[in-house]
């Protein structure tokens, strides 16, 4: 079976489109007041944690750097989300690429749930409990869940990059290259290759919200990280996902602006 979070933290690493990276940075906090650091101030009191003071307008003060050591504070003792945070970081920085990638994937995973839960709760649609990507996993069911997720997120990013019309084959062989580098299975590259070759499908890739609001709102983000939304066809594929998942106009504004996504 293909590890997507694997091939999603080669995919966040890697980059989808040139704004990628500093898109990432932005859902982190750097640069902007409604990223990550201040996101992780609301979850940390439902997680149970205190009050978040490494949260608040202090996002993007002191790099990236800085920005992780107020996240790290406000999650405490979760490990799993500690440690995917900083590879994401780390990867964004440069550093510890190579045996990272399934935790980038995770980090990549925390990052968008944490926004996905601001753009809900700044829409007055909260959810009653913190994302699972935050949460441990306490069972092999668990892990299997976060797995569907990843599988969600890089079938949404694929897709979009085929807005145009279709993935350029550079681009293809560039991100095989990397898997390629990064030690990913034969059938892992090989599922990138299927997906990235197959007609684009948007109705497929609604589908696969589940009818989860939570999910629907990581999908429109991942889908930001994946194109530069600077052509009329990009552009409607994403008003054209943005209705077909049912997400409140306050939704959507939230997550363009966090990322830096301008009209």
């Amino acid at each position: 079976m293909a590890g997507f979070m694997d091939i999603l933290g080669t995919i966040v690493q890697q980059g989808m489109s040139r704004s990628s990276g500093s898109r990432i940075s932005r859902g982190l906090g750097a640069g902007n007041s409604g990223g990550l650091n201040d996101i992780l101030g609301n979850l940390s009191q439902m997680m149970g944690g205190g009050s978040g003071s490494g949260s608040g307008g202090q996002a993007g003060a002191g790099g990236l750097g800085d920005i992780l050591g107020g996240v790290m504070n406000s999650l405490g003792n979760n490990k799993v989300a500690l440690g995917g945070l900083g590879a994401l970081a780390g990867a964004l920085l440069g550093g510890g690429r190579r045996s990272a990638r399934g935790a980038v994937g995770g980090g990549g995973l925390a990052m968008l749930a944490s926004l996905a839960f601001a753009a809900l709760r700044k829409a007055g649609q909260a959810p009653g409990q913190a994302p699972r990507a935050f949460l441990e996993p306490q069972t092999s069911q668990e892990e299997q869940v976060l797995e569907n997720d990843a599988e969600v997120i890089v079938k949404a990013m694929i897709n979009a990059a085929k807005a145009d019309g279709q993935i350029d084959q550079a681009e293809i062989q560039k991100i095989v290259g990397k898997l390629e580098e990064e030690g990913l299975t034969q059938e892992e590259k090989d599922f990138f290759i299927a997906e990235a070759n197959k007609p684009m499908d948007i109705d497929k890739i609604i589908a696969s919200a589940g009818g989860e609001t939570e999910m629907a709102a990581q999908i429109y983000a991942a889908s930001l990280l994946a194109i530069e939304v600077d052509t009329a066809a990009e552009q409607s594929y994403m008003q054209q996902l943005a209705t077909g998942l049912k997400l409140d106009p306050q939704v959507v504004d939230y997550i363009e602006e966090t990322l830096g996504v301008t009209a």
